[in-house]
């Protein structure tokens, strides 16, 4: 068999959830003005940091907004994979924007429990309990489809952790009421702030891995080898590699040494079953049947 190279390429279906993502960016920046205002009305760095939470979530919601977009441009000119990795680097970006916004945070919370200021209770109850309904909301409406799209999981994963941090700030406002302990609010921003944190390390380090071509953390670079290599007339494999070409589109290049001649759909079923078991949708399949091609890797 001659060499042959062969191609899948396949668009997000997250263009679907385009009125989703509309609804749920417009609703959380609302929200989040509202909380700015009241946080500072009441006087509650556990409003603020939870408003800062929600201001890198709504930014999360556009990159994965426009993740999807970027994934239906077709390539062209020298951006041959077209813009998909713009995500990787608006991922990293979004990540720094947090890790300033964690210190602005920081720095409040400080402030008020070396001086601690008058809190109003009530108004922290009320704006964080509109906070929780709203994320609730915003995460049921990624409900469908998350469990097959790894944008729409994270969108829905976020919302879910912002109505839970939300619940959270009711319950300190509930605290302050009933105890009158002024120390319970930055205290709470501190949570808050470690919530932040862990889930901005995560996506910064998950986001420079993808820059440097890393095979993606839900991959499994030795399952994809060995299903390979148990493929009927592959004697053996060499040059695998498994990178990402955005946040949510995985892209595998491979050598596989068949020294006898195969069905014309190997290929074809082959890249199927590599999307179907691994989420991989852009596949390139080079065939050798030459062992000089296998001298030193085979």
């Amino acid at each position: 068999m001659d060499n042959s190279l062969n191609h899948i390429h396949n668009h997000d279906t997250q263009t679907t959830h385009g009125k989703s993502f509309a609804l749920a960016i417009g609703l959380n920046i609302a929200f989040v003005i509202v909380e700015i205002v009241y946080g500072l009305i009441a006087n509650s760095s556990a409003l603020l940091a939870d408003a800062g939470h929600n201001a890198g979530d709504v930014l999360g919601l556009v990159f994965a907004w426009a993740a999807a977009w970027m994934a239906t441009i077709k390539p062209k000119g020298k951006y041959t994979y077209g813009l998909r990795k713009t995500t990787i680097l608006a991922s990293i970006l979004n990540a720094l924007l947090l890790f300033v916004a964690v210190g602005i945070i920081a720095w409040n919370a400080i402030e008020k429990l070396k001086n601690p200021e008058p809190v109003l209770g009530t108004q922290i109850i009320i704006v964080a309990a509109i906070g929780t309904i709203i994320n609730t909301f915003t995460a049921l409406l990624f409900l469908k489809g998350h469990k097959n799209d790894l944008n729409i999981k994270g969108a829905f994963l976020h919302m879910a952790a912002d109505a839970v941090v939300s619940l959270g700030v009711v319950v300190t406002g509930l605290l302050i009421n009933i105890t009158g302990k002024l120390w319970i609010d930055p205290v709470t921003s501190f949570v808050i702030i470690f919530v932040i944190f862990w889930g901005t390390w995560k996506l910064f380090t998950a986001s420079i891995d993808l820059a440097l071509d890393a095979v993606p953390k839900h991959i499994n670079y030795e399952k994809v080898k060995e299903f390979l290599q148990n493929k009927k007339g592959v004697k053996s494999i060499h040059d695998l590699h498994i990178w990402a070409l955005s946040t949510s589109q995985v892209a595998l290049s491979v050598h596989l040494y068949m020294p006898h001649e195969t069905d014309n759909n190997f290929l074809a079923e082959l890249q199927k079953e590599l999307d179907h078991e691994f989420g991989i949708k852009h596949s390139t399949i080079q065939i050798e049947n030459n062992e000089k091609y296998c001298e030193t890797d085979c």
